[in-house]
């Protein structure tokens, strides 16, 4: 699908995050650096538009840039099919830089100036937290294809999203859990905790700290955590902390460009001697070993860690893999498949409401993500169904991505490592129980 893309005027960001500078008052200024695109038939602002809300610069960019390349990719595809509703589908971009007043602004760009129905974002969750909390008076359907926090469900379960909030990613109760069951299942009884200060970081450390418990563990640093400002420069003084105590382990979660600070640090202040390091899904990309860095003697100093990371065993996974191979080349990265399931999902669901609108996608998500219906992993096929008036049950890339009623789905976890020549590879799978 061709696509023109444009740069956002410093007009637009400048009003966008003046509407909001209540809410974001102690985040960063944007750099204005967010992108449209736009499908270049006459006819297409007639049709559905959706948008991406993603980090391709900040803290998350390693890992942003493996997955944008999916919901362009997703377009292409149903708008080489028919479209929705009769008409081709309209993408318009956002980088969100994994900063949550520059994902504000351009949620509130997306929202009133581009009037689209659906975004898939964020992936950072404090990013979703003030990007939904644009989306939902603006009834927007937000699908994030990476936000893990608790938090969202705790919210949901309270009605504050009215529907406009679902995920294709799992939430970080069930990461926590498969997290304890590998420390518990390696024999590590004494671990201690590092977390980035945000509804990611501290949401997992609560929901790991209980499920470590349970399995009969102790959380050595429990009374005093140690929570790290995604601002910081140094991290002297957490790194310190974090490995007080002699633990079997410690449990890092971060974000890769402040994390790989955090671990450098540590290991350069000989604290990690004996200590294993376990991690998350924020920091899995092929460029954060070199991040953190080598020895002296040319050993990368992350050699060994493990960690875990929402997988994907999605009945059209392969069908995806191959799609990307021959239009991409190579393979994709770190939750492409969980965008490509949000995208999905946000077009399965306009063309079953029959409207292009953040309601209609609302209220027909699930109808089109859950049983009852015919089991569909091509999304042109479900698309096919739709128009003929059939239900169907969409089976993902990422997984069944049944959504609840808090917008949560349940998915598997691989077990990654960092082998000695800095690569990563998953050695295994977990399910949480």
């Amino acid at each position: 699908m061709p696509r023109i893309i444009t740069a956002l005027g410093l007009s637009i960001a400048t009003l966008a995050t003046g509407l909001l500078v209540g809410a974001c008052e102690n985040a960063n200024n944007p750099e204005n650096t967010a992108t449209t695109g736009a499908n270049t038939t006459a006819s297409s602002t007639q049709g559905l538009k959706i948008g991406t809300l993603l980090p391709t610069t900040g803290d998350l960019a390693s890992i942003g840039q493996q997955m944008v390349g999916s919901v362009p990719l997703l377009v292409e595809t149903v708008n080489a099919c028919g479209g929705v509703n009769g008409q081709p589908v309209t993408l318009v971009e956002v980088d969100d830089q994994t900063d949550p007043r520059a994902g504000a602004a351009g949620m509130t760009k997306l929202a009133t100036l581009d009037k689209v129905a659906g975004v898939v974002g964020s992936f950072a969750s404090s990013v979703s937290t003030a990007a939904v909390s644009v989306a939902v008076p603006n009834q927007v359907m937000l699908v994030s294809p990476g936000s893990t926090s608790p938090v969202f469900t705790e919210k949901a379960q309270k009605g504050d999203f009215k529907g406009f909030w679902a995920r294709t990613a799992p939430p970080d109760t069930y990461q926590a859990l498969a997290l304890a069951q590998l420390a518990n299942k390696r024999g590590f009884k004494r671990v201690s905790t590092v977390v980035i200060n945000n509804d990611y970081g501290v949401g997992f450390e609560r929901a790991f700290v209980q499920a470590f418990e349970q399995l009969g563990g102790t959380v050595v640093n429990k009374n005093k955590p140690v929570r790290y400002d995604p601002k910081a420069q140094t991290f002297d003084t957490e790194a310190a902390a974090a490995f007080a105590g002699k633990p079997d382990a410690v449990v890092a979660v971060l974000y890769a460009e402040t994390g790989s600070l955090l671990l450098k640090t540590a290991y350069q202040q000989g604290l990690t001697d004996g200590v294993q390091i376990l991690l998350t899904d924020g920091v899995k990309s092929p460029t954060f070993p070199e991040q953190v860095g080598r020895g002296s003697d040319g050993r990368f100093l992350l050699a060994g860690s493990l960690g875990t990371v929402p997988g994907s065993d999605g009945q059209a996974l392969a069908a995806f893999n191959k799609l990307w191979q021959e239009k991409k080349g190579g393979s994709p990265g770190e939750y492409a498949p969980q965008a490509w399931d949000a995208a999905a999902l946000l077009v399965l669901a306009g063309q079953a409401a029959k409207e292009n609108t953040g309601a209609g996608i609302s209220n027909n998500i699930r109808e089109v993500a859950n049983a009852p219906g015919t089991e569909v992993t091509d999304v042109c096929e479900g698309l096919k169904l739709l128009r003929e008036g059939q239900d169907i049950n969409y089976q993902g890339a990422s997984g069944n991505v049944d959504v609840d009623a808090n917008g949560d789905v349940v998915g598997v976890y691989d077990v990654w490592t960092v082998e000695a020549d800095g690569k990563i590879n998953v050695i295994d799978k977990v399910s949480p129980k």
